[in-house]
């Protein structure tokens, strides 16, 4: 039985306290004093591509490699996410993302499924999405359907048959979210309404907010209980971070990390897109957009007590709502009978160790260099 003493945090508070744990949280008890150290249920991103230099749609080998990475910078869990593609690329992608899916490895933070983000969106917002854009088709899907477990799909619900697809996939318990759009108010809407879950990296690769045409963004804001959010200070910047937040009941955390994550400057590629780290960022050969990033969600948690939240707060964005988006009962909380899904930060809040359903990871990157101002 394993045993950790620091301060417990959950959405509700902070308090000292002690978990012990085998694969389950057997106990969580309050003492009246304990390491300052942060206990806090392991996190949850469900919009990933890679990290460490591997891209989720190269294969098996290459989604393991990024769950390995994920796991050490504070992910307990993940959605393998795809990028817009030929078919037989994304097909490919599915039955490497499944392989990780039913059988997990060890050091690996547990592949949940995959976030299809396209092939069904925009032509003419693809952002860094590459030019494989496809009309949503529903037979596909249904065929998609029956090699992965498919969780969360984005796609653009002004396209002709989106709205069939979105009540289809609604129906079969997959989260539909709206990205890589240029759809109106008027037609967000109506999707919204046929069963869209969420919205995808809010404010990016869609309508913006203007006060006669409210678009896709002003609908997340007005009607949205949950949205993605990047936050890593370059996609949205902090005060819309916050303003946001204000109206969403439910805001939660994504990484968008890409293959360039936690490597050094230079050329990556992400699909058949090649793409470019530059500081903390990563972008298209054109150097100015913004192809995911690379952020963790260790540095992610930094970003918000940066920003003004409480660690309580950044527990809720980062590993109690997506659990809770995808009805994942046994994740997310640290309460007994949940998966010993724990991350434990230091006093400057720099990951120091993960555990995976009780395992300890290996070769986390203790004393790295942080943006924490403590």
């Amino acid at each position: 039985m394993n045993e950790l003493r620091g301060i417990v945090v959950t959405p509700e508070g902070a308090r000292p306290g002690l978990l012990r744990f085998g694969e389950r949280l057997e106990a969580v008890e309050s003492l009246p004093e304990a390491p300052q150290r942060y206990l806090l249920p392991g996190c949850l991103d469900l919009h990933v591509h890679g990290g460490d230099g591997a891209d989720s749609m190269d294969g098996e080998a290459a989604v393991r490699q990024l769950a390995r990475f994920h796991a050490r910078n504070g992910t307990t869990a993940l959605l393998a996410t795809t990028v817009t593609a030929p078919l037989p690329d994304i097909e490919a992608a599915l039955a490497g993302i499944n392989a990780v899916v039913e059988r997990p490895g060890p050091g690996e933070a547990r592949v949940l499924g995959v976030h299809l983000e396209g092939p069904f969106i925009n032509p003419d917002k693809l952002g860094a999405q590459p030019p494989y854009a496809i009309p949503p088709d529903l037979e596909l899907m249904r065929r998609w359907l029956g090699l992965a477990p498919i969780k969360v799909v984005t796609l653009a619900p002004e396209l002709p048959g989106a709205l069939g697809l979105i009540r289809f996939l609604s129906e079969q318990g997959v989260r539909v979210q709206i990205g890589h759009t240029l759809a109106t108010y008027a037609q967000a809407l109506e999707a919204f309404e046929a069963g869209v879950a969420s919205f995808t990296h809010c404010f990016n690769a869609m309508t913006p907010l203007r006060h006669r045409e409210p678009g896709v963004a002003g609908l997340a804001l007005e009607r949205a209980r949950r949205a993605e959010f990047i936050t890593d200070g370059l996609h949205v910047h902090p005060a819309v971070v916050r303003a946001s937040w204000k109206a969403i009941p439910e805001p939660y955390v994504v990484t968008d990390a890409v293959a360039a994550a936690g490597m050094p400057e230079g050329p990556y590629h992400m699909g058949r897109h090649r793409v470019i780290k530059r500081g903390d960022g990563v972008y298209l050969d054109d150097g100015v957009t913004l192809a995911g990033s690379a952020l963790t969600t260790g540095q992610a948690i930094r970003n918000l007590v940066d920003w003004g939240y409480s660690l309580p707060e950044a527990v809720r964005a980062t590993s109690a709502t997506p659990a809770r988006y995808l009805g994942l009962g046994e994740r997310g909380h640290l309460q007994p009978g949940a998966c010993a899904d724990i991350l434990v930060l230091n006093a400057n809040l720099e990951v120091e160790e993960v555990y995976v359903q009780g395992q300890r990871i290996q070769d986390v990157p203790r004393g790295a260099p942080s943006t924490h101002r403590s």
